[in-house]
């Protein structure tokens, strides 16, 4: 799919009284909004759209041209590419919320609970259900939020470490999020940068196999040394096999994806196998699919639940991206492009670039998706200047943007994670704070030490090349 005009404004300039830091400051505003909301204890990205509002509000009233400030607004707002990852969330969402109705992950949870092992394997079992589920879902949100609960109280239990549990669960999120296809990092530095998405999706095993294994090496040896004595000798999980057929779906629509089949088919192919798989066995109640309510005269469904899960991302994503627009038009982004291009003399200077500058973006904006659409034609064309293959690109931009966000303590995933942790208070388990969360997460480490190895050694760039058939 060729997403190489999105990007391109079509609106005049905007000048901002204050000339670059007028135009820099709502995005002050918006970060330090966020920074404040999400250390906070903000539960998802809802606690953040009135500090997007008032940073539009200030961009409106800085700008000199009120009416080219709205139009550029919109225009950001309505881009082909935004449009494509609203509707991935969307079914992407809905894919979780059946995943869940259906007891796939009380069916992994039983498997671990017949093999009643202490704390440390407990963690290693729990990052491989975790990534189990976030390359079903594509989704670190839904991986938390499923996982987080039921894991975290009975790993507690079991004596594990808490902070490296918690860790191996971000850590199974991270997973996913880097290398699912249905994944919205891997969507969006795939399409943004022209590259095929079954084709990315392979190049990237030599990346996350070893961030893998060293991550496990990693949670063993902290699990070992931080081991407490299991309050619960005979601790069991509670579970049901009965969902073990669901595994079918993430089948099915990763191979799709291997096949380069467009996103919404294998999205939508994976939604109605997974509905008539959950009928024929009984894991799908009719009910669940959709059913009256008269008494409120609303309607319910898994379907509307999962789009009520997205709503908060998509909406964050959607005003982002106008205020982001803004900043666009403004000058500053192709400032930065010029500056950066002028300093990109070899494809080693020019990936430093590409990442230096989705790395500042992820920070200013808390957002990984965002972040890359912000810097994705700047990475187009300072790639091409280059001549470093599309899916090198869309790598080192999922590569850096699965590192900062599971790590720092006021990113929406660490922040989830935490949060969840609250389940164990009934047993008696304290919470872990969400820096803890990120420092003990060993997949995004492991990923920050192969990109610095893609960066500043050239890992994968062979292999990266040889991967496009385009």
């Amino acid at each position: 799919m060729d997403l190489e005009k999105q990007n391109e404004s079509t609106s005049k300039p905007i000048s901002f009284y204050g000339g670059i830091m007028g135009a820099l400051f709502p995005f002050i505003v918006f970060v330090t909004g966020v920074i404040i909301v999400a250390l906070s204890g903000a539960p998802d990205e809802k606690g953040f759209w009135p500090i997007l509002i008032l940073s539009l509000a200030l961009g409106l009233f800085l700008s000199k041209d009120k009416n080219a400030f709205s139009e550029t607004v919109i225009e950001g707002m309505s881009q082909k590419i935004v449009m494509i990852m609203i509707t991935a969330w969307l079914l992407a969402s809905i894919i979780g919320v059946l995943m869940t109705v259906t007891g796939f992950v009380e069916a992994l949870t039983w498997i671990i609970g017949k093999m009643q092992m202490g704390g440390v394997g407990f963690i290693i079992t729990t990052f491989v259900i975790c990534s189990i589920v976030s390359l079903s879902t594509g989704s670190s949100f839904a991986t938390i939020l499923i996982c987080g609960p039921i894991l975290y109280p009975a790993g507690g239990l079991a004596g594990a470490h808490l902070a490296t549990l918690v860790g191996a669960i971000i850590g199974g999120a991270t997973f996913g999020d880097f290398i699912a296809p249905i994944s919205d990092t891997t969507i969006a530095s795939a399409l943004s940068q022209k590259a095929k998405i079954g084709e990315t999706v392979r190049s990237r095993i030599k990346y996350i196999v070893p961030a893998s294994i060293l991550a496990l090496i990693a949670f063993f040896i902290s699990g070992t040394i931080n081991a407490s004595p299991a309050e619960y000798s005979n601790i069991e999980l509670s579970g049901d096999p009965k969902g073990l057929p669901m595994l079918i779906v993430p089948i099915v629509i990763i191979t799709l994806f291997l096949k380069g089949k467009h996103l919404i088919y294998g999205l939508l192919t994976g939604l109605v196998v997974g509905v008539i798989i959950g009928l024929s066995f009984g894991l799908l109640p009719v009910d669940k699919i959709f059913a009256l309510d008269l008494e409120n005269i609303s309607a319910t469904s898994f379907i509307i639940d999962g789009i009520n899960r997205a709503v908060g991302i998509s909406f964050f994503t959607i005003l982002l991206m106008g205020l982001v627009a803004t900043l666009k038009s403004s000058g500053v982004i192709q400032k930065l492009v010029d500056f950066a291009s002028e300093r990109s003399k070899t494809k080693k200077q020019a990936e430093g670039w590409i990442s230096g500058t989705v790395g500042a973006a992820v920070l200013l904006t808390t957002h990984s998706i965002v972040a890359i659409l912000m810097v994705s034609e700047f990475a187009n064309k300072t790639g091409e200047k280059s001549n470093i293959n599309p899916i090198r690109r869309a790598n080192i931009l999922s590569l850096t943007t699965c590192v900062f966000p599971f790590l720092l303590p006021y990113f929406i995933p660490t922040i989830l994670v935490a949060n969840t942790t609250a389940s164990g208070q009934e047993y008696g388990i304290p919470s872990v704070a969400p820096l803890q969360a990120g420092m003990y997460n060993f997949v995004a480490w492991a990923l920050l030490l192969i990109l610095i190895l893609v960066i500043f050694f050239s890992y994968g760039r062979k292999t990266d090349r040889s991967s496009n058939n385009e």
